[in-house]
C-alpha cells in the first residue's frame, strides 16, 4: 500500500496563517512514442498530446502530485481499502483513467495473482512497477478493443468531465466484464454544499459550482456523474447496485476526526490544484481571458480560508455486478 503522507505543515509559511493553525496549505492501444510525449503547453501548464483536448486537466508534475494526494484521500475515505466491491481472487483488473497509476500499482501489490491494466491518455506512470501491472495509452471514449467477458473488476475514479456518453461507456464496461464481475465508480461533486445554511445563494461556492457545471455542459462531458452512476449502471444491465456516500469538507471545520482530516487534505488539494482543475475549461471552453480566470481561481483560494462556512463536496462510491447467468455478453 502507499505510505501515509506526511502532514506537510512544516512547509507552511507565515503568509498562510490566515488558514488557521491546523491548515495544511503552505484506436488500437498505442505504445509510447515521440508523438504521445510531444506534450501541449498552455499558460505554463503541460497537457497530453494524444487526443489533444479530450481531457481538461494538465499532466505536469503539479497535477500528478494532486492525483497522488487524492489517492491518499480516497484511502482515508475507504478506511484503508482500495475498493468496496466484494471481489474474490480476481485475475484481470482494469483501471480506467489510471493517471499516475498509483491505484493500479497498489492493487497489483494487493492481488499478486491478478494482472492489473491501467489505461490513460498520458504516459505519466512510473517505469518500475510490480510485474503484474501494465499501463496502456488509449482513449476509452473510442470503441473498445478489449475482448468480451474478460475482466473480473473494472475500476473508475474521477472521470467526471471526461466521458461524453456515460451510457455507452457503461455498456462497454458491461461487455468486457466477465459474468459475475464487478465495476466500481468513485466520483465526487464539484459543487460545495452545506447543511447549515452557511452557503447562501450569493456565496462564491455557488458561483464556482455553477461555473464548473456550465463548463462541463459546454464541453459536452458532465461533472454530475457522482449522482447518476447508480441509475446508469442499472440501466446498463448491472445488478446488486450498492451506493455509499461520503463527504469531503472544504477545509478542517468538522470536529469528527476522520472528516476533519479529510477536510485538511481537501483544502490543501484544492488550494494547490484549482488552476489545473479549471484553467483549460475557463480559457478554452468558456473563452475567458487568462487574467479573468486567475482572478476566479484566487477567489476560490480565498474562500478556502473561511472556517465559518461549513461546506463540503458530496461524493459516492457505487459498485455493481454483471449477472453471472449469461452465456454471452451484451451488445
Amino acid at each position: 500500500m502507499s505510505a501515509p503522507m506526511s502532514d506537510g505543515e512544516d512547509d507552511i509559511g507565515d503568509d498562510d496563517s490566515a488558514y488557521g493553525e491546523d491548515s495544511l496549505i503552505g484506436d488500437d492501444t498505442m505504445t509510447l512514442s515521440t508523438y504521445i510525449t510531444d506534450y501541449r503547453y498552455e499558460y505554463g501548464r503541460r497537457y497530453h498530446s494524444y487526443r489533444d483536448g479530450a481531457y481538461w486537466g494538465p499532466n505536469d508534475d503539479i497535477a500528478n502530485e494532486q492525483q497522488d494526494l487524492a489517492h491518499h484521500m480516497y484511502y482515508l475515505t475507504l478506511d484503508g481499502k482500495l475498493h468496496l466491491a466484494p471481489i474474490s481472487n480476481p485475475q484481470e483488473i482494469l483501471d480506467i483513467g489510471t493517471g499516475t497509476g498509483i491505484w493500479a500499482i497498489d492493487m497489483a501489490d494487493e492481488y499478486p495473482s491478478a494482472k492489473v491494466t491501467g489505461v490513460d491518455l498520458s504516459p505519466i506512470q512510473p517505469t518500475f512497477v510490480p510485474p503484474n501491472c501494465v499501463f496502456e495509452i488509449d482513449d476509452v471514449t473510442l470503441p473498445w478493443t478489449y475482448p468480451s467477458n474478460h475482466f473480473d473488476f473494472i475500476h473508475v475514479r474521477e472521470l467526471f468531465g471526461c466521458i461524453p456518453d456515460w451510457d455507452e461507456f457503461f455498456r462497454q464496461c458491461w461487455r468486457c466484464l466477465k459474468p459475475g464481475g464487478y465495476i466500481e465508480v468513485v466520483e465526487h461533486s464539484v459543487e460545495p454544499v452545506a447543511d447549515d445554511g452557511s452557503v447562501p445563494p450569493d456565496h462564491f461556492y455557488r458561483l464556482w459550482g455553477q461555473t464548473v457545471i456550465g463548463a462541463g455542459e459546454r464541453f459536452g462531458k458532465t461533472f454530475k456523474i457522482w449522482e447518476q452512476s447508480a441509475t446508469r449502471l442499472r440501466n446498463a444491465g448491472f445488478i446488486g447496485v450498492v451506493e455509499q456516500g461520503y463527504q469531503w469538507p472544504m477545509n478542517g471545520w468538522c470536529s469528527d476526526p476522520k472528516t476533519h482530516e479529510l477536510g485538511r487534505w481537501n483544502q490543501l488539494r484544492l488550494h494547490g490544484g484549482v488552476e489545473g482543475f479549471m484553467l483549460r475549461l475557463l480559457t478554452s471552453t468558456l473563452e475567458w481571458s487568462y487574467e479573468r480566470a486567475q482572478l476566479f481561481l484566487a477567489q476560490m483560494r480565498s474562500s478556502l480560508r473561511d472556517y465559518q462556512t461549513r461546506a463540503y463536496l458530496p461524493g459516492t462510491v457505487v459498485y455493481a455486478r454483471k449477472p453471472d447467468n449469461l452465456g454471452i455478453s451484451r451488445g
